[in-house]
């Protein structure tokens, strides 16, 4: 009776669609008394643990539901008010190309010309009229009918998808809304892993680990990871006059994830497993030659909407930026990360916070680097531009404060306008008078904190074919919006001309680098981050790693990525070839410290390179990587023809490794076991007096509180292996420059 009770306890857990692996569908699993109804076995983890991540990023329900309210009233307003200006408005009265006579008692004869704003708009039922009888108008404003139902239908889904939610970080989590804010996502991915251990929310494992979650958030931003480190997605195309153009737009991204992830023809069966067609290699030109088709017919589609996309983009583009472009012209001229950079420079495993941290650190240094250059024929020209336009301005201004009515001047106002505008382009290519030309040194700063740079932009910073590849991660923002407004043009026929081509190449990629893992489904095989099966000899893989070329990530991805994982996550227990990866990388480590500068010497160092890369103070964090930024060894390296006898006997290498090797209890000490320990300079210490010596305080974790601060020791810490990498991935492929 008693084991009759104690089997009552275990219920048998029903097969839901397909997310048992096979063997596993009489698994037993015990459920304690009271969470049986709750969150216990969830269908589909990969969109529950995606929600549970946007709805802390983007601050909870509130804030969520807000802005997909608004923006329903946005694609309300856009499509209203665009009716309004074509069919409403009469433009010769606006214009003042029909006069308006205004007679009545009272009437003001000098105003009788006058015009107003009502004058200009058409009455109700003429409006009514005009749209009525132009059939365009109206089956434009059906199909926007038919979307913003489609997109009313989703936001209400999402309002219950996300309430659930809500309850779920309230009585799972034990978090309240108004202390979401206080939580970083380490925190809550902590409590997560310690409530599986209660409700079993996955029943395929009795524990999550910190991958298994990362892997189902990331589970298709890594394949696009990985094929964009393989070349294979065609978005580098080469183009007559403008050369290597580097295309890749959000609907481009879009088409590319619907053909391969979640269309109805897609290569995955559900969100977690690849259908068993595409895991053989028997009929791989049958299913190369049935994704042609599909991609032929999705071009095809791209082009038959591409004018209504086109119009949408227009107006879009036109009501988002108008205002900006008025009120800072200078805007334009600003860079953002491209799309493409955005996966270029991504990890794998790394959330989107954690690349736009990353990304954020990088913008100033990257912006530096690419205003370093400058034309002396374009300055020459600009100077003279702006002195013209200038004074034209001044006159105008100058004439307008003297009189007023000078305003009612036909286009006088577009004048001053287009002139101001003029004025703020032409200084972007004035260069500052005071800047110091060292293109070499912003590189490094600028790598320390992207992570990834070609092996050719080392000792070639000052060219402009670097540049020019810099550019392609680091584009114009006026460069964005073009690219966005010629995507609906563009798309159909990269489609349809390239894409298709590369089908075999897609089907083999996905049969090669797909593999099963136990309560997580079928994930990119590179995510592992595994150093045996797709690590590069000349990334400190050497001796540990069986991959051919094929299988070797490119720019030591999987070394980089493996290291930042296990900084961003201490309680990670890698697997046992990445922990003797690590152990030899810590080895390696102690061993070039010992031959490189001192600690002392190279954090004296560390205010004035700090001074010189960022608007702040000095923090721990930033003293940490200007410490080996500011030194001459990491300066000169990359640069031809150095001169040894000002430089220490030392390589840039050592230099990273000397600060690295002073971290105390390190993540990479003792991998997968405690917490990561950064250090502190004692200069930070009221206690401690400044450099006094040459070794870092071993216990100033104790003093790092702050879940912020500790962030930013880790992203030092992960910009230093960067750095320590780079240099030793030179000396090995190129070992004349390290001589």
């Amino acid at each position: 009776m008693a084991n009759f009770e104690a089997y009552q306890e275990y219920q048998r857990i029903e097969d839901f669609e397909e997310d048992s692996p096979p063997g596993e569908e009489d698994l037993l699993v015990h459920v304690p008394e009271g969470l049986r109804d709750s969150w216990h076995h969830i269908k589909n983890l990969d969109n529950f643990f995606t929600r549970i991540y946007h709805f802390h990023q983007k601050n909870g329900f509130a804030c969520m539901m807000l802005s997909e309210f608004f923006e329903l009233v946005q694609f309300l307003f856009v499509v209203t008010f665009t009716t309004f200006l074509v069919n409403c408005v009469d433009y010769d009265v606006l214009f003042a190309n029909r006069a308006v006579n205004h007679t009545g008692p009272g009437q003001n004869p000098l105003d009788r010309n006058k015009v107003t704003l009502p004058d200009a708009i058409l009455p109700t039922e003429q409006c009514t009229q005009s749209i009525q009888e132009n059939s365009w108008i109206i089956f434009l404003l059906i199909m926007a009918a038919i979307f913003w139902v489609y997109r009313l239908v989703k936001v209400f889904c999402n309002f219950l998808s996300y309430w659930e939610i809500r309850q779920f970080y309230i009585k799972a989590l034990k978090i309240k809304m108004d202390e979401l804010c206080n939580f970083t996502w380490q925190e809550v991915q902590d409590r997560l892993i310690s409530l599986q251990r209660e409700q079993q929310m996955c029943i395929h494992k009795k524990e999550l680990t910190e991958l298994d979650i990362y892997h189902r958030i990331l589970r298709f931003k890594n394949y696009m990871v990985a094929m964009i480190n393989k070349s294979l997605l065609p978005v580098q195309l080469q183009l007559p006059l403008l050369g290597n153009v580097v295309f890749l737009t959000q609907g481009l991204k879009y088409n590319f994830e619907l053909i391969l992830f979640w269309g109805p023809c897609s290569l995955f069966q559900n969100k977690w497993n690849l259908h068993p067609k595409y895991k053989r290699s028997g009929n791989r030109l049958e299913l190369a030659q049935q994704l042609s088709r599909v991609i032929l017919v999705l071009g095809l589609a791209n082009l038959l909407l591409c004018p209504f996309i086109l119009v949408w983009q227009v107006l879009y583009a036109f009501f988002s930026y108008t205002e900006i472009i008025r009120r800072e012209p200078g805007s334009l001229g600003a860079r953002r990360w491209s799309l493409y950079g955005r996966l270029y420079l991504r990890h794998f495993n790394e959330l989107n916070h954690e690349l736009h941290e990353r990304l954020g650190r990088g913008y100033k240094p990257t912006a530096k680097y690419m205003n370093s250059f400058t034309s002396p024929l374009l300055a020459v020209l600009a100077k003279n531009i702006a002195f013209f336009s200038g004074s034209v301005l001044a006159v105008l201004i100058a004439l307008t404060v003297y009189d007023e009515d000078v305003l009612t001047v036909q286009h006088i106002l577009t004048a001053i306008t287009v002139l101001g505008i003029v004025i703020t382009i032409t200084r972007s290519f004035i260069p500052d008078e005071h800047m110091v030309w060292c293109p070499e040194q912003l590189l490094q700063c600028m790598l320390a904190h992207i992570h990834y740079m070609p092996d050719h932009w080392r000792g070639n910073a000052n060219k402009n074919e670097t540049r020019d590849e810099v550019a392609q991660l680091f584009q114009y923002k006026a460069v964005f919006i073009l690219e966005e407004l010629l995507s609906p043009i563009v798309t159909p026929f990269i489609l349809i001309f390239l894409l298709r081509n590369k089908s075999l190449e897609i089907i083999d990629f996905f049969r090669n680098f797909t593999v099963e893992v136990v309560g997580v489904g079928d994930i990119c095989s590179f995510a592992q981050m595994d150093i045996r099966r797709h690590g590069n000899p000349t990334w400190m893989s050497e001796g540990q790693t069986e991959a051919s070329i094929y299988q070797q990530a490119e720019n030591g991805k999987t070394e980089l990525s493996l290291m930042h994982f296990t900084i961003k996550n201490p309680h990670w227990q890698p697997p046992q070839e990445s922990s003797v990866f690590i152990s030899h990388l810590k080895e390696k480590v102690h061993h070039d410290a010992q031959g490189g500068p001192s600690t002392q010497l190279l954090l004296s160092e560390a205010p004035l390179c700090t001074s010189l890369h960022s608007n702040e103070s000095a923090t721990g964090p930033d003293s940490l990587l200007a410490s080996v930024l500011a030194h001459p060894v990491l300066t000169a390296s990359g640069l031809q023809g150095r001169d040894h006898r000002f430089i220490p006997p030392a390589s840039a290498a050592s230099a990273a490794a000397s600060v690295l090797a002073s971290l105390s209890h390190s993540q990479f000490a003792q991998p997968g076991r405690g917490h990561l320990h950064s250090i502190l300079p004692p200069s930070i210490h009221p206690e401690s007096t400044m450099y006094s010596s040459d070794r870092t305080v071993i216990d100033s974790i104790s003093h790092v509180r702050s879940n912020a601060l500790h962030s930013e020791f880790a992203s030092a810490e992960m910009s230093l292996h960067a750095i320590y990498l780079h240099e030793l991935h030179q000396q090995s492929s190129h070992p004349q420059r390290s001589v």
